[in-house]
């Protein structure tokens, strides 16, 4: 790593050395010419860095002399870091008149003291330097070109990358692996299929290829995905399972992990991926084994991993072995990374150097990729031929041709990469990185440089990232909360961890791969006794700069206040200290004598009250996260003198009461999330800020929330004192009032954002009207409104290009969304030149507007509702429609009676307490839309309509547009009787729910017996809910034989099952709960229903017997009889099923009683 390193520091130390501050205190203390000789020597060395790395590969002499450079540079940093905090210290200082009078620190004993002190010390680092420069005359190196940072071969280049390529090459693949998923002719419920390959041959990319495709999402309930990776444990794998189910663990006891997994998946027919697993214990293996064998029938567990002996000691159905891609499908994938579209075709030269180029890479697709990625840069003759013999010669040298090609892909990399490459060795594999955080460190180490003074560092970090991310360095992907992450490939991994060698280090448990040469260290595993010995036996590596722990564990027991003081006095050169989460409840004052720290993490700490006054003393810092430390009560009063932060994170700080005076000072700050309106305007004076802190600070970026602005005093002067319209990189702003009052639209006048904003949400606001700004920020992409409870309109908002979500809450007196008379939107919109209505509205709710009457006012246009006459629908059709919206949520809006047109709506139509007339229109009329064979709602995926008093039927034109609807949900609706024979028309409907509506009854008037109900060819789950009317199953349903799930629950007047239930042959659960008590019995048909897995009868005390044919079922795994008293005994057949208990939850066959006694002992006393 010595050349990675040094590329960036050397730089950092020769534009430090050269900057106005240096030079001035330089020359104040008599030390400017050593500076200078320091940085003439830094240059020159810096010059012959490119020739020493290529040399250390076959010169060892080379490589001593680049690690001694490194360590003689790396102890420069740090002297020139000390220097660079004592100079800005005092010219801060001595900007303070008041601080001059009463501060000794710089009285001239003192300041004499410290200038002989670091005069001594810059002179003896300059002869150190000197001397290791003179030893490059030993080895002829030679002056090359210095790369700059910040700049970019083909800069354009890096923001156009395409992470999640289309896979090449595994189509085949894929289908034999759906196969075996799809198989049923297998003895165990559960079973495996192993995917084995060497490393990079994508195996890992081909099971998310089969995990995500559409017939295996239909086909398994339940589909889980966990990441393994070379440590087995079983707790941590199983704590995964349960939140990839979409749950969070209940736990930390192992019993009760285990418990709550098994009732997850218990009688469930899932898929589990485990990824990247090197395990080849098998009593692990047993024990994991045995936690999963409770699924249903079908079950299939997938995994992927090197090792073949893995997969022979897991006892799979089958063993998928992956091989590489063909040489055409090499070249295929090589051209998609290599070149821009069609320009392969201009230069058939590098196609034929290209093709020799991916031969050697034996059908690899991370060596294809990489390589590929390093060409992309390299348009000439001469570097690709280059590139194909420095292959040639590392694939014979090497026993494998894989790694050198990456290594080569790493030789490639602009220096100024190479650092923040290595850098990431840190991390334990599969570990998945948030971006925001890595370039923070990268930050933090001095890896990120700019000649441009006007860029800022982020960004240059940015660029970087997405240069790496481009060149297949990192991998994208989602966290269970859908939020993207990045991680290294096994392989790439390997390969920063060969580069970074010892100076990066992942602790091992007993601390032994700690030594001097250590300078960054990170903790994969959790606090507990052994982690406080390991962190004694790093004291020898002091040196450290880094401190992180990438343990994604909740930490229960708290890092002592005396361990953590023992670390922070032992590591004085630290620049990044990662404690977030241990459980800290104090921070000790040391944490002040940590003169270099730039990166300090104390987020979730929850029970951290204050920080120690000290932090402040922190003049380097840049980043400090304080994000949900829950019961922090405030920050350092003397928080003005944190001269270097740029992101102070305080998100989730809920016992923050105000801020502190001097923030405002702080004008570098770029990450501020939360700013609170102190309580007491006569405090602001004293410790607290007001609103006028935020006037200068011009730099944030991201989100910014600020509370309570019900407490300003003056509202009017105040809120213009923040100057949010100067602060153009804000994307959020987040506007909260506690109670909203009538000065508010002062306040918020006041308040006026940059109109870059892109989302605005506004809490309790109190005035009447909205500031007529709102409609300058044309930028929007989403506005939130909430509790805004005098407001009676908005401003228009129509217009606004990319608004992509509105959401109005809790709006008491809304009464128009817009005050624009529906004349004058139907004029607007229909001019030619006018911008199309909402043009990019995705989202629409709007919830608890009480009072809302429509869209529009309604001055001039009578809306009536019948749809009868000419003049109406001619109304109906000029309305405006939204051409892209694919969500409507409507709630409890009991007065709403005009809305635009929706034609195009794709995924959601939901609709609770809202009268369904102005909605009914909507599909009733055809509408002036571009294709003449477009039907309204043709799209619509889900519909869901809740406590609507005026439906009683769901009519035949709103069925007959809504051909791809897959979930309709219907509850509480007092007066539908029926889905009439609109039934029909629900061709694709996949789930239909029924609930509690008390006239519904499944036969329409013209055909008693329900045959409509045949026409749902794709139904798999049907419940029936609390609807007092059924007595029996409509007849139409004989023929669903796609239909996998049928509930029938509380309906009361339930008779009879019918007979023809046998025809229901791909049914896998069927449950009769409720009270039933005119069924006394279940049909004779339920035998054939040779697919059944679940059957739950509860509630039904006249059911006598079961049908003796039932023991038929041989697919039934789960029996559950509850509160049925009069049942008394069980068909023989049915003893084949265990009684179900705690120690027997993973068998594969269970019976579920309660009450009778007779019936449990009978059971029982066959075993």
């Amino acid at each position: 790593m010595a050349e990675a390193i040094l590329y960036g520091v050397a730089q950092k130390m020769i534009e430090n050395l050269g900057s106005q501050i240096f030079q001035e205190i330089g020359s104040l203390w008599g030390v400017e010419d050593e500076l200078e000789n320091i940085k003439n020597t830094v240059s020159r060395i810096q010059a012959l860095l490119q020739d020493a790395v290529e040399q250390q590969n076959h010169n060892h002499q080379v490589k001593d002399w680049l690690e001694k450079l490194k360590d003689a540079v790396y102890d420069a940093d740090d002297l020139l870091s000390e220097f660079w905090t004592e100079a800005s210290r005092r010219k801060a200082v001595s900007g303070n008149k008041m601080a001059k009078k009463v501060s000794s620190f710089f009285a001239k004993s003192n300041s004499l003291a410290f200038c002989l002190e670091m005069s001594g010390k810059i002179e003896a680092m300059r002869k150190k330097l000197d001397a290791i420069a003179k030893e490059k005359n030993d080895f002829n190196l030679k002056v090359g070109p210095v790369e700059k940072h910040g700049e970019s071969t083909k800069r354009e280049e890096t923001h156009s990358f395409v992470p999640n390529e289309k896979v090449i090459g595994r189509e085949d693949d894929k289908k034999v692996i759906i196969k075996l998923l799809l198989d049923t002719n297998v003895e165990e419920n559960v079973s495996i299929i192993p995917i084995v390959g060497i490393g990079g041959l994508g195996k890992t990319t081909l099971a998310q290829f089969v995990y995500n495709d559409e017939i295996v999402k239909t086909y398994f309930e339940l589909k889980m995905w966990v990441c393994v990776s070379d440590v087995f444990d079983i707790k941590i794998i199983v704590q995964k399972l349960i939140y990839a189910i979409g749950e969070k663990p209940e736990d930390h006891s192992m019993d009760q992990l285990q418990d709550q997994l098994r009732k997850k998946i218990v009688g469930k027919k899932y898929l589990l991926v485990l990824d990247d697993v090197w395990s080849e214990n098998p009593h692990k293996w047993d024990n994991l084994k045995n936690l999963l064998m409770g699924g249903a029938k079908g079950s299939k567990i997938v995994i992927t991993t090197r090792l073949k002996l893995v997969a022979d000691i897991i006892s799979p159905v089958a063993i998928y072995t992956l091989n590489g891609l063909s040489e055409d499908q090499s070249w295929s994938l090589f051209k998609q990374i290599a070149f821009r579209k069609g320009e392969e075709t201009n230069n058939h030269r590098l196609v034929e150097i290209g093709r020799e180029i991916v031969c050697k890479c034996q059908g690899v697709p991370l060596a294809i990729k990489s390589i590929g990625s390093v060409l992309r840069f390299e348009k000439t003759e001469r570097k690709w031929s280059y590139v194909k013999n420095n292959i040639l010669e590392s694939v014979t040298q090497q026993e494998s041709g894989i790694f050198p090609i990456l290594k080569l892909s790493y030789d490639y990399l602009p220096s100024y990469l190479k650092g923040c490459f290595a850098f990431c060795s840190l991390f334990p594999k599969d570990y998945e990185v948030d971006k925001v955080t890595l370039t923070q460190l990268w930050i933090a180490q001095g890896f990120i440089q700019s000649s441009n003074k006007d860029q800022q560092l982020e960004d240059v970090a940015d660029e970087y990232f997405k240069n790496l991310l481009w060149r297949s360095f990192f991998e994208e992907v989602r966290d269970e909360f859908g939020g993207l992450k990045y991680k290294m490939h096994d392989l790439i991994h390997d390969l920063a961890q060969s580069i970074a060698g010892a100076e990066c280090t992942l602790a091992d448990l007993d601390g032994n791969n700690f030594d001097g040469k250590t300078r960054h260290v990170s903790f994969p595993f959790d606090i507990d006794s052994f982690f406080i010995e390991t962190l004694s036996s790093l004291v020898k590596a002091n040196n450290i700069r880094t401190f992180l722990l990438t343990s994604s564990e909740d930490r229960c027991g708290a890092l002592k206040e005396s361990s953590l003081n023992n670390l922070i006095l032992s590591f004085r050169n630290l620049r990044a200290l990662d404690l977030h989460g241990w459980g800290i409840t104090r921070v000790p004052n040391s944490i002040g004598k940590l003169i270099h720290l730039k990166y300090l993490d104390l987020s979730f700490n929850q029970y951290i009250e204050t920080l120690p006054n000290s932090v402040t003393m922190l003049w380097n810092l840049q980043t400090l996260k304080l994000s949900s430390c829950r019961y922090l009560k405030e920050l350092p009063k003397d928080i003005r003198e944190l001269i270097s932060i740029k992101h102070l994170e305080n998100s989730g700080c809920d016992s923050l009461s105000n801020m502190p005076r001097g923030l405002g000072q702080l004008t570098c700050l770029q990450t501020l999330p939360l700013f609170i309106v102190s309580k007491d305007s006569s405090s602001i004076s004293m410790h607290n800020a007001g609103l006028s802190e935020l006037n200068l600070l011009n730099s944030l970026r991201g989100t910014l929330k600020i509370e309570h602005l019900e407490r300003l005093k003056d509202a009017n002067s105040e809120s213009k004192a923040a100057n949010l319209r100067e602060k153009q990189h804000l994307e959020k702003l987040i506007l909260t009032w506690f109670v909203g009052y009538k000065d508010d639209e002062k306040s918020l006048e006041g308040l006026q954002p940059h109109q870059n904003l892109k989302s605005l949400y506004v809490w309790g606001y109190g005035g009447v009207r909205f500031s007529s700004w709102l409609s300058s920020l044309t930028n929007l992409v989403h506005l939130k409104l909430r509790r805004c409870n005098r407001c009676r309109y908005l401003p228009s908002l129509s217009q606004f290009p990319s608004l992509e979500s509105l959401s109005l809450e809790k709006m008491n007196n809304l009464e128009y969304i817009s005050d624009r008379d529906i004349s004058e939107e139907v004029s607007a919109s229909s001019t030619m030149s006018s911008t199309p209505f909402f043009p990019s509205l995705k989202s629409l709710t709007i919830q608890f507007c009480f009072n809302l009457k429509g869209w529009w006012r309604e001055r001039n246009l009578v809306v009536t509702t019948s749809a009868s006459t000419p003049d109406h629908h001619q109304q109906h059709q000029s309305l405006p429609s939204f051409p892209c919206l694919s969500s409507l949520v409507i709630y409890e809006c009991p007065n709403l009676i005009t809305m635009p047109l929706f034609p195009y709506l794709k995924v959601e139509l939901f609709l609770k307490k809202v009268s369904l007339k102005p909605f009914q229109q909507k599909m009733e009329f055809p509408t002036s839309l571009p294709s003449s064979s477009f039907s309204p709602l043709s799209k619509l995926k889900s519909m869901t309509l809740g406590f609507i008093k005026d439906i009683e039927s769901l009519p035949d034109e709103w069925a007959l547009h809504l051909n791809s609807l897959k979930r309709l949900e219907i509850w509480g609706c007092p007066t539908l009787r029926s889905l009439s024979r609109a039934v029909q028309y629900l061709t694709s409907l996949e789930e239909l729910e029924i609930c509690d509506c008390v006239k519904f009854h499944p036969f329409s008037d013209m055909d008693d017996d329900g045959m409509e109900w045949q026409h749902l060819n794709c139904l798999r789950s049907l419940t029936f809910k609390e609807l007092p009317k059924l007595k029996s199953l409509p007849a139409g349903l004989q023929n669903v034989t796609t239909l996998k799930e049928l509930f029938i629950l509380n309906c009361c007047n339930l008779i009879s099952v019918p007979e023809w239930i046998s025809n229901l042959t791909s049914l896998e659960q069927l449950e009769i709960v409720g009270h039933a008590p005119n069924l006394t019995s279940l049909p004779v048909g339920m035998s054939c229903l040779k697919s059944l897995r679940l059957l739950t009868i509860a509630d039904c005390p006249n059911l006598i017997t079961f049908p003796e044919s039932i023991s038929n079922l041989t697919s039934l795994e789960n029996l559950q009889i509850h509160r049925c008293p009069n049942l008394t005994s069980l068909p023989n057949g049915m003893l084949c099923l265990r009684p179900c208990s705690p120690t027997s939850a993973s068998s594969s066959r269970t019976l579920s009683l309660s009450q009778p006694d007779s019936l449990q002992s009978s059971i029982f006393n066959g075993y």
